[in-house]
């Protein structure tokens, strides 16, 4: 049926037929038994999917990517779809509208995306009351960021009061430093940043009655040299793991048209021309820190093997995005039933 669907949703502009499936989607949960019957549809469960990662049990592996549920409003119905896992936005403190419009793409021949959104959600005080108005019935990660006017030195601030806001509503976080799409975020991978963002939520953690790992997004881009820094920070800090990967800069492949791609411009690209160079970080990650370290593996995943490589790697979890938007609903639960 998506096979059907898909060519009239991808007559719409991406950001467009973003909304409207989603629009369709938050209606499921004012329809009576409405998730429930998603649940019978698309869910797959197995005892041999499920895990303990971080202390959390995981119903099973494949958890949906931020960036979908930008503004928290669907998690329930995307849990209902097969999902074991979701993570809601990126969320900023103070609600912003991101970069102007177009600012996303498709390149249908690489089965790719290209977006610059900037980060554009409600703010963390919205998305709480997303979260208090409808209560999870799926684990939820929560990726916080600093808003895009505020300056590098003065980002740990925002990062503390969203993970203050947000700790009693969310299983776990992610912090967001490699986006590509929010000018100078990426500096903030440096050691001597992220040192001082990590010790920050750590102390606001140790005072808190519950305990929600932090896990921090890496890009694909880092050197390696650069990378070593980061996981020996990751092993020192308290952190909990890592997301690897973000979407990347490079347009190394590609067979979208150099003039199509002059046109468009910058962005983060996504899909299936990155998931060599994931999986690439993936087992780097894994080796050196002889797998120790919890890793969700995040971009490239169009297909289940696709999925199944990133856990044969080293991934201890795994994330769906742009393979979603290109396959569909029935997404989740193709991996799941591919790798039980």
């Amino acid at each position: 049926m998506y096979r059907i669907i898909r060519p009239l949703l991808f007559l719409f502009p991406p950001e467009t037929a973003h909304n409207l499936a989603f629009k369709a989607l938050a209606i499921v949960k004012y329809i009576p038994l409405g998730t429930r019957i998603l649940r019978s549809l698309f869910s797959y469960n197995s005892p041999s999917l499920q895990r303990q990662v971080m202390g959390i049990d995981f119903p099973n592996p494949v958890g949906l990517a931020a960036g979908l549920d930008k503004k928290a409003e669907v998690y329930n119905e995307m849990g209902a779809l097969g999902f074991g896992f979701v993570e809601i936005g990126s969320v900023t403190v103070a609600p912003q509208e991101g970069n102007p419009k177009p600012r996303s793409f498709r390149l249908v021949k690489d089965r790719a995306l290209i977006n610059r959104m900037g980060i554009n959600n409600p703010g963390v005080k919205q998305i709480v009351r997303n979260i208090q108005q409808n209560k999870p019935r799926v684990i939820i990660g929560g990726n916080i960021t600093k808003n895009t006017s505020t300056p590098n030195d003065q980002a740990y601030k925002d990062l503390e009061k969203a993970f203050a806001q947000m700790y009693d509503y969310v299983d776990y976080f992610v912090v967001n430093v490699s986006c590509p799409n929010v000018k100078d975020l990426r500096s903030l991978q440096t050691v001597d940043n992220l040192t001082g963002i990590t010790r920050h939520l750590t102390e606001i953690r140790r005072y808190s009655d519950v305990y929600r790992p932090i896990l921090l997004k890496v890009s694909p881009d880092l050197s390696t040299d650069v990378l070593d820094q980061v996981i020996e920070l990751i092993l020192l800090s308290g952190l909990d793991g890592v997301v690897a990967c973000n979407t990347t800069v490079s347009r190394e492949g590609l067979m979208t048209g150099k003039e199509k791609l002059d046109a468009i411009g910058e962005g983060g690209l996504s899909g299936a021309p990155l998931k060599e160079k994931v999986l690439s970080v993936i087992r780097y990650i894994h080796e050196k820190t002889e797998g120790n370290l919890p890793i969700i593996g995040v971009g490239g995943i169009m297909t289940p093997q696709d999925a199944k490589d990133m856990l044969d790697a080293g991934a201890s979890l795994v994330q769906v995005y742009t393979g979603f938007i290109y396959e569909g609903p029935c997404f989740a639960r193709k991996i799941l039933k591919y790798i039980s």
